[in-house]
């Protein structure tokens, strides 16, 4: 039996955000053709629906063993020190989407406590903001996913 990672979540997420941010544009070039206005709202969606799409689309990769990496050194070394560079790998990626979950969620939670609005709808800024911290958060256990898949060799150094 093969196995094949996968992130049913992250893909159905980043499939809407997608088809959402086509049918806003699309709406926004028919009423500019139209009306020779545009729709208010459609670049502030567009950006948050974008940045919602990127961490879906990496969580993804993560899972799928599909990020970009140098795996020259992977491929050349022995079993114990490939292990042990494979943590370290896992070990910086958590670190960084540690960072990132925690400091999403505090900006998260003072944009709640300060009742920011965002600047073209005023919408309170935390909904867009409140992404951020889930997605790397998803990100970190596709990390730890796919650490483990490659720990126990279930997975190439290349995709």
């Amino acid at each position: 039996m093969k196995f094949s990672p996968d992130a049913r979540p992250e893909r159905w997420l980043g499939s809407l955000a997608l088809a959402v941010i086509s049918l806003i544009s699309l709406g926004n070039v028919i009423t500019r053709y139209v009306s020779g206005g545009s729709l208010a709202f459609t670049e502030e969606f567009s950006v948050f629906l974008l940045v919602v799409l990127t961490f879906a689309g990496a969580s993804v990769a993560l899972r799928r063993n599909g990020h970009i990496r140098i795996g020259l050194l992977e491929r050349h070394l022995p079993a114990g020190p490939r292990r042990a560079l494979i943590l370290f790998q896992g070990l910086c990626g958590a670190t960084v989407l540690g960072l990132i979950t925690w400091y999403g969620a505090k900006l998260t939670w003072q944009e709640y406590q300060w009742e920011s609005l965002s600047p073209g709808l005023g919408l309170p800024q935390w909904w867009y903001l409140l992404w951020l911290p889930l997605l790397s958060a998803t990100m970190l256990v596709r990390l730890a996913q796919q650490i483990l898949d490659r720990w126990r060799g279930r997975l190439d150094d290349e995709p």
